[in-house]
């Protein structure tokens, strides 16, 4: 069990650090990590609460702030266990016309 929660840990943190910097995360990428997720919990019976707040440790980890404070307090809501909410910010939007 400790070495899927460690590898958990580390695919975390490669893709809040994709997202920091600017790239995106393929969603193979991240659906593979929610596989773990829901193989952890399957394994671990009422782990879910622990999994979240070891994502949200290696988000803090990477953005300085934890999740809550870029998807809302209620972010667990809008992406339930095992969802990761690892997604690119939306890119600027310009008109390419004068209208």
């Amino acid at each position: 069990m400790v070495v899927l929660i460690a590898e958990l840990e580390r695919r975390w943190r490669r893709m809040f650090r994709q997202l920091a910097e600017g790239l995106d995360v393929p969603p193979s990428q991240r659906l593979r990590a929610e596989g773990l997720m829901e193989a952890v919990a399957a394994l671990d019976p009422g782990s879910e609460a622990r999994l979240q707040e070891a994502m949200d440790v290696a988000y803090r980890a990477v953005n300085g702030r934890d999740i809550a404070a870029d998807f809302g307090d209620d972010w667990r809501q809008f992406y339930p266990f095992p969802q990761i909410p690892a997604m690119a910010r939306r890119a600027p939007v310009y008109p390419s016309t004068a209208e």
